[in-house]
């Protein structure tokens, strides 16, 4: 079985994705996504560093975190903290600004960013949609690192490091409803959001509530009525609809075989990946894949 990949290093992540482009500063890089051409599908992986991207035209662009699949986005802008999973895929038309950093890059300062900017969770991915417009007023000071950063130092970018820095301040008043969100959360709220995060890191290789219920130090029983009482839906269900989300990412963007999709996902045989996604779906991976074909 493969094991979802873990990129520390941002050199190896933009190989995984065929980006020609390579950073000399291992703490931090600055990528034009028009530098590259053509659509790229990422399945799930985690990274041991922060990002930050700003896009649009997004096009068919699709964005999967935890146990949403972001899908119709026009202009987006999107925070992801180190160690949560993700996964993509990117029109070709799509064009941005992405940035990715280590916390080291900051040592001058040495903020803790998950208390200085609350963008950045340890819970999940913070994305935000909106429109043209919206892209138009955050692009100039993204624009003002990038162009920082391209005319200075390739191995420190000082400079650049502290306009990031000013851009993140600059963002940091997003952060403000969700703020308000977290004072005002119930215990059942709190608890579901740790939940739906847990999923999403270890939806792999643990497919049971009560599995769940030992790693949140509480009853099966409890967990289940927490989530039904916040949602309506039962806690099982969010563990098969993350792995649905991906097996139906795996069987509508790439052309491994069904068999080797049930054996990425940790089914014991692809007799039993294929009960399972019917049940899902109401037809077969090889129906699915067909369909989904344009």
């Amino acid at each position: 079985m493969n094991t979802i990949p873990y990129y520390t290093d941002i050199n190896e992540f933009l190989a995984s994705i065929s980006i020609e482009q390579r950073t000399t500063n291992p703490l931090f890089y600055c990528l034009r996504l028009k530098e590259h051409k053509g659509d790229i599908y990422k399945p799930p992986f985690r990274r041991g560093f922060y990002f930050l991207a700003l896009f649009t035209e997004a096009g068919n662009t699709k964005v999967i975190h935890g146990t949403t699949n972001e899908t119709n986005l026009n202009s987006f802008l999107v925070f992801q903290s180190p160690e949560l999973i993700y996964s993509f895929y990117r029109d070709s038309a799509a064009h941005g600004y992405l940035i990715y950093f280590k916390p080291e890059c900051f040592s001058f300062f040495k903020p803790n960013f998950h208390k200085e900017f609350s963008l950045f969770d340890l819970l999940h991915t913070n994305l935000f949609k909106f429109d043209h417009t919206n892209f138009e007023k955050l692009a100039p000071h993204f624009e003002e690192v990038f162009a920082t950063y391209e005319r200075t130092d390739k191995e420190h970018h000082l400079e650049a490091r502290i306009k990031l820095l000013a851009l993140l301040y600059h963002l940091n008043e997003f952060a403000t409803e969700r703020r308000k969100e977290i004072r005002l959360a119930t215990p059942q709220q709190i608890l579901l959001r740790k939940f739906v995060q847990l999923v999403n890191n270890h939806y792999i290789d643990k497919r049971t509530v009560q599995e769940y219920a030992d790693l949140l130090a509480v009853t099966p029983n409890y967990l289940s009525q927490s989530v039904k009482s916040v949602t309506g839906k039962n806690a099982l269900s969010y563990i098969s609809e993350r792995l649905t989300i991906e097996a139906k990412s795996l069987i509508r963007h790439t052309d491994f075989e069904i068999a080797e999709i049930a054996y990425q996902l940790n089914f014991s045989d692809p007799a039993n990946f294929g009960k399972f996604f019917k049940k899902q779906e109401g037809m077969s991976p090889l129906e699915f894949r067909k369909l989904s074909k344009p």
